[in-house]
């Protein structure tokens, strides 16, 4: 059975879509490609089990429409899986269609987190087969192929696990609420060169030395309470694997592909004695002289000397949501932590040596000028104090199943449902600034690149000839997130 992980292109004037393994959709005019996990580990567990598989990422390739389709064509894959979301959810359902009429035998198999929260409405709106609800759609795709491979490409649908999406003699069903009661630790370790890891080694702002890749030692976040974020419906518990599969991880990926730069892109990595253990092991093994780390985490949950066990592990990126500037707003979107408690964090995270990043979002319907400034300025003072190393703003959007957005459902907060306007490009909730107002306070925090005090620490700062490519290629970053968040739409 010949089966495809695959992302066909998708044509926007708005740039390059940053969708596989995004927890936030964005079109980017600086092209920027994650290395999707957990798809990956779909291919990889598929070819353990003896299946045929191609990684098909058309995005990261490249490719031209015309070629993703001359190529399905010619393929002839029983199976094919995709992920999508919220703006570009019937983009997808449009590619469907056409696949379905090219091949009306190839099975095809939508995942996401879009898909998870309204998995009825794809199943009315395009011809997809099969739909995968909840995040560890790795093992649920294993059991469907695992499937239609004992019953001659037939199913049986009383053998289907919680979470799946069918059609039955043309009446849609599901087996219900899907189950996060997967084991992380029976999957294979990634296949890299099956999933042609060097696509995403490079063309990723968050490396300082090249090349590099990602791991995911969870999923997703231990906190997953944050009103805004799309991922909670994918994993509304936390899963994790043994530190010491990690750390076998990392040790391959120094040797045989020689990475020198390693994301972990767990929503928020593991703490207390995982971290413990999984530091140390670094430290024994040596791995902290051969690879640098990164990793999301959040604020004040680390000690001081948590961070500098970091450091000394080999972690220099930390990528911390601090979100906003007012303690109100923090308590609503349930971000469960305090203003000067996140500041004295970051202090702490950047005197142990670590390279603090921080996020922060604009758009909130309840944040006025003063709310907002207050955001502008504190992200302007982190970086210019040099209490973080890197920000990213953004602009907030209630994403389709969250509780954010039925709140604002709720509350007759949205400007539009029109899923396309869902990509970051522009406000879509009604706010007493207004939506340019909004975009200018997005693109302030990234003009703070430009502040002398800033420039000169980070000038300063460089220790490499790495070091020098690195601020380059931010430099680049900055320049496309100001493109992105420019004009009017």
């Amino acid at each position: 059975m010949k089966v495809a992980i695959s992302y066909p292109p998708l044509k926007s004037e708005k740039g390059v879509p940053l969708l596989g393994q995004n927890r936030q959709f964005q079109w980017f005019n600086s092209p920027t490609y994650i290395y999707p996990m957990v798809p990956a580990y779909a291919a990889t567990y598929l070819k353990s089990k003896g299946y045929d598989v191609e990684w098909n990422d058309a995005i990261a390739e490249e490719w031209t429409y015309e070629k993703y389709i001359e190529h399905y064509k010619e393929a002839k894959f029983d199976v094919v899986m995709l992920e999508s979301k919220t703006p570009v959810i019937k983009m997808h359902w449009q590619i469907i269609k056409e696949l379905k009429e090219l091949c009306p035998e190839t099975v095809i198999v939508l995942v996401g987190d879009h898909a998870t929260a309204f998995p009825k409405e794809s199943m009315e709106n395009c011809p997809v087969d099969f739909l995968l609800t909840g995040g560890n759609y790795d093992f649920l795709l294993a059991d469907l192929c695992d499937n239609l491979r004992d019953n001659n490409g037939k199913v049986d649908a009383s053998k289907f696990p919680k979470g799946v999406w069918y059609r039955e003699n043309g009446e849609i069903k599901n087996t219900g609420l899907f189950e996060l009661n997967q084991d992380l630790n029976l999957l294979p370790m990634i296949d890299r060169d099956l999933t042609k890891w060097e696509l995403y080694s490079e063309k990723n702002g968050n490396y300082s030395k090249l090349p590099g890749t990602y791991t995911m030692a969870a999923r997703d976040c231990w906190h997953h309470k944050c009103t805004f974020c799309s991922w909670t419906t994918l994993y509304p518990k936390y899963l994790i694997r043994r530190p010491e599969l990690l750390l076998d991880e990392i040790g391959i990926l120094i040797e045989k592909y020689h990475v020198k730069e390693i994301m972990d892109d767990s929503g928020a990595f593991p703490v207390g004695e995982w971290l413990r253990t999984f530091c140390k092991g670094m430290i024994e093994r040596g791995y902290n002289k051969k690879v640098i780390l990164d990793c999301n985490m959040r604020f004040c949950e680390l000690t001081f000397d948590d961070y500098k066990l970091m450091k000394e592990a080999g972690f220099r990126f930390v990528l911390f949501g601090m979100e906003s500037a007012n303690q109100e707003t923090l308590d609503r979107i349930v971000k469960a932590e305090k203003i000067e408690e996140m500041v004295e964090s970051c202090r702490l995270a950047k005197k142990a040596g670590l390279s603090p990043h921080i996020t922060l979002m604009f758009g909130y319907p309840w944040e006025d000028e003063k709310m907002v400034q207050n955001t502008v300025n504190l992200g302007k003072k982190i970086l210019i104090k040099g209490w973080a190393h890197t920000l990213q703003a953004t602009v907030l959007i209630p994403y389709p199943g969250t509780p954010l957005h039925k709140e604002c459902q709720e509350n007759g907060w949205l400007l539009t449902e029109n899923y396309e306007d869902y990509d970051q490009r522009m406000p879509v909730m009604k706010t007493p600034m207004g939506s340019e107002k909004i975009k200018e306070a997005v693109q302030s925090v990234y003009k703070v690149s430009f502040n002398p005090e800033f420039l000169a620490r980070r000038i300063f700062g460089i220790r490499s000839w790495d070091d020098v490519k690195f601020l380059f290629r931010a430099a680049g970053k900055v320049m496309g997130h100001l493109m992105d968040f420019g004009g009017s739409e």
